[in-house]
């Protein structure tokens, strides 16, 4: 597992990942502007106008309750754009991610497997959609864990768990995908999940570093490809003979 991380990350930077590599990165910081903008006039007007509109429909008993959700989403907005980047930044990443998966695992499994037959291009709908559908789910978890990482530091492994666990999920299924139904996809998910998540692990701490991670995409997505490779192990069917008698 180290060494399949250590190998997406020295391709990361090689001449033909580099393009892919830069139109990923820009793309991110474009979305992650707009979107963390969106978060804090969202959390900037529930401060402000969201606890009286909630206290109207709840009824008065949730006063209490709903101020301390207003003290949480003042501060939340408080931190303005710094803040919403943090917040969205594993869930851009998998949107992201959808766009480049076939760029990206083209050029791994060119270099490092040229005897096996290329996995299949995912159609852009439902890369595209895996990708939104993880996105959502991560920004869902995130606002669960929002005030216990406010009122408590134990929110922040809730935070780290969470990206391991969808962002090794999404990319992990993405890579297999290649070659896979997304129903088999999803089955050897299920029965190597605990490799795959320690996996996570990798990537989770990878999108936790400022400024790197907007390169999340790219090392995800290269890395995943060698773990679906490792855990599918030898698979005769998919060597070209072509390739294998040079």
């Amino acid at each position: 597992m180290l060494d399949a991380a250590v190998k997406a990350l020295s391709q990361m930077i090689s001449p033909p990942m580099r393009s892919i590599l830069w139109r990923s990165v820009g793309l991110a910081l474009v979305l992650i502007t707009v979107l963390a903008i969106a978060l804090q006039r969202l959390l900037s007007w529930f401060a402000t106008y969201g606890e009286v509109w909630l206290e109207g429909l709840l009824g008065p008993g949730w006063h209490t309750s709903l101020e301390v959700l207003a003290w949480i989403v003042s501060i939340a907005a408080g931190l303005g754009v710094v803040f919403g980047g943090i917040f969205l930044m594993p869930a851009i990443t998998s949107l992201v991610a959808s766009l480049f998966v076939d760029d990206v695992a083209d050029i791994v499994e060119r270099e490092h497997y040229p005897a096996e037959r290329p996995g299949a291009a995912l159609p852009f709908r439902q890369a595209i959609s895996e990708g939104i559908k993880t996105a959502l789910l991560t920004i869902l978890v995130y606002l669960a864990a929002l005030p216990l990482v406010l009122l408590a530091g134990a929110g922040f492994l809730i935070f780290f768990f969470a990206a391991a666990w969808l962002l090794s999920r999404e990319y992990f299924e993405l890579a297999a995908m290649r070659f896979r139904s997304p129903e088999e996809a999803k089955a050897m998910r299920r029965d190597n999940a605990a490799t795959i998540f320690t996996a996570g692990l990798f990537i989770a701490a990878f999108v936790s570093i400022p400024v790197v991670n907007l390169a999340t995409p790219i090392f995800g997505m290269a890395f995943m490809v060698h773990m679906h490779k490792r855990l599918s192990g030898p698979r005769p069917e998919l060597i070209e003979p072509a390739r294998s008698m040079r």
